[in-house]
């Protein structure tokens, strides 16, 4: 039995109906603040790791902190990569933030031990690139750089700040779109001792390394505009 909690509210005559999320409970997140977060910005929110809610919500937030090869194995266990991927393959909106965006690569490599990611985009999350002026974990307030034509990014300007905390990143984008009839990802990037990918738009598909739901009234704006792409 997993802890579940719903927090909604009936829209009122002539109101748009909230979009249904679900932040995904499997253990490596901090799933309140994603809840608050999400509710700021517009959205009925369910914390859960049951698979039909899942499935059938709007829009899907897979939290993530700690270690690559654990919040793997978590995610797994949780049938969170099965979910993630049906949800990718019809269409069905996934937002990944933190480690949550890591695990969506190819491969993780820490303390010099590699683990299989989920593949959705190819490339290997690293430790980050510091020097003597640039001190690891990056743990603070950054500024991103974001792609053109960003909805993201919205609203957003180059800069404001958001709040991040890691030790690893993926400092090369790797896909390639060849198919003309298919937009190219939409990559964002920030610095902390050398350029890493600080955030991706790919169809459904979503994700910050940063952390949204403790950035502020940036964050909330940047949460209030996937909400809306919903």
């Amino acid at each position: 039995m997993t802890a579940e909690r719903t927090a909604e509210r009936t829209a009122e005559p002539g109101e748009a109906a909230r979009k249904k999320t679900v932040v995904f409970d499997y253990g490596f997140g901090n799933v309140r603040s994603a809840e608050r977060a999400l509710l700021r910005a517009g959205a009925d929110v369910e914390i859960t790791r049951d698979y039909e809610a899942a499935m059938s919500a709007d829009g899907l937030l897979v939290p993530g902190v700690g270690a690559f090869a654990a919040c793997m194995e978590g995610l797994r266990s949780a049938r969170g990569d099965w979910i993630i991927e049906r949800r990718l393959a019809g269409g069905r909106p996934v937002l990944g933030i933190c480690v949550g965006m890591q695990i969506l690569f190819a491969r993780g490599v820490e303390h010099g031990v590699e683990a299989e990611g989920m593949g959705e985009w190819p490339g290997t999350v690293g430790p980050l690139k510091a020097d003597a002026d640039h001190a690891v974990p990056h743990m603070g307030w950054n500024t991103v750089t974001p792609a053109e034509g960003s909805r993201l990014f919205e609203g957003l300007a180059p800069d404001d700040r958001y709040y991040f905390v890691h030790s690893y990143a993926v400092h090369d984008w790797e896909l390639t779109v060849t198919n003309p009839a298919m937009p190219p990802p939409l990559v964002s990037w920030a610095e902390h001792g050398a350029p890493f990918v600080a955030a991706v738009e790919n169809g459904p598909l979503w994700a910050t390394q940063f952390h949204p739901e403790k950035s502020g009234d940036c964050g909330a704006r940047l949460l209030a505009n996937w909400v809306a792409s919903l």
